[in-house]
């Protein structure tokens, strides 16, 4: 089975390292062909993930029309905001030649604007194309250097080639899970990312491990709550897209969202932190668009909007903290 892995950041390019250990014919595609050239010339990708060379049988090339050519499976790996940009570019390269069986999303975030998955933003550019999306608590350099991991591979129904997909990408490091709850599957690696900001802010504020369990345990019915009123079946969240994802975006100290909550609580402007980084904090702009579903559909979600409160409104974290200990007293 042929892949294709478009947009070589830290996670595009450790997927890729993976494949190519499982001995599938892969390429990598980066954006820019200068990228495309640094990394095949030092055989590594110095810029999102240092120390992990790319093996020898991995193709590299920005010419995403060669590479999408034959590939079976295509997989998206570029931030949620730049998903329609990059499955537009493929529509353009596969505009000749045949399309791949499957197309994969590796985003997490809900489009600005229309609030759509990252799966039905790429089947709005691709219809009749079958869509998916890989998700679940993996950190990028783990998976690279073979440390075991697990996710959830999410489609809209099975079908042999999900199986197919399933096996083709499993590994002695990697444990792959089917899932027909795609929606489910989705909005867990969408909300994640917003309770890790709230966890890295309760850290920054000096809030010990009372609050960050309160904090962890609420986000979580939160999830639920919000993901089964938008169509999704309340099980997914208990499984590696929900709460795996949730503990290890959370917790991990590899977690820039998490990361990027801490310094928020520390006393840092949102807009100045975001105004100096090189990588996407992806619950940043999911929050925005989170925020406006969840008042389109009229739905609570305290947490969620305390966070668009300190994001995007500039409400101190600790006024955040407070209002939602003043909250209403109920059963849980």
């Amino acid at each position: 089975m042929n892949f294709c892995v478009v947009g070589a950041g830290a996670w595009g390019t450790a997927f890729a390292v993976h494949l190519a250990r499982l001995g599938r014919p892969v390429t990598l595609v980066p954006r820019r062909a200068e990228q495309a050239r640094a990394l095949a010339a030092a055989r590594e990708n110095t810029d999102y993930l240092p120390g992990i060379a790319l093996p020898s049988a991995l193709g590299l090339t920005a010419d995403l029309t060669a590479a999408a050519r034959d590939a079976e499976v295509v997989l998206l790996a570029c931030p949620s905001q730049a998903l329609r940009e990059t499955t537009l570019n493929l529509r353009g390269a596969l505009r000749e030649g045949k399309f791949p069986r499957l197309i994969v999303s590796l985003a997490k975030g809900l489009e600005l604007g229309t609030h759509l998955r990252p799966s039905q933003v790429v089947a709005s550019v691709l219809p009749g194309v079958a869509v998916g999306a890989l998700t679940g608590p993996t950190n990028a350099a783990g998976v690279a250097r073979g440390l075991p991991a697990a996710m959830v591979l999410g489609t809209a129904g099975f079908d042999p080639l999900v199986d197919e997909v399933q096996t083709a990408i499993s590994g002695p490091t990697l444990r792959v899970y089917t899932s027909d709850d795609l929606a489910g599957i989705e909005f867990g690696g969408c909300l994640k990312n917003i309770y890790a900001i709230a966890a890295g802010c309760a850290t920054g504020l000096g809030l010990w491990d009372n609050a960050s369990a309160a904090l962890l345990t609420r986000a979580l019915a939160e999830m639920v709550r919000v993901g089964v009123a938008l169509g999704a079946r309340t099980e997914t969240f208990y499984g590696l897209s929900g709460f795996g994802d949730l503990v290890a975006t959370c917790h991990g100290e590899w977690s820039r969202n998490r990361e990027f909550g801490q310094r928020l609580g520390e006393g840092k402007s949102a807009a100045e932190l975001i105004a100096h980084r090189k990588t996407v904090v992806e619950g940043y702009r999911t929050t925005e668009s989170f925020h406006g579903l969840c008042t389109e559909r009229k739905l609570e979600a305290p947490i969620l909007r305390e966070m668009y409160a300190i994001l995007f409104e500039g409400k101190a974290p600790g006024l955040a903290l407070s209002a939602l200990m003043a909250r209403g007293l109920k059963r849980e």
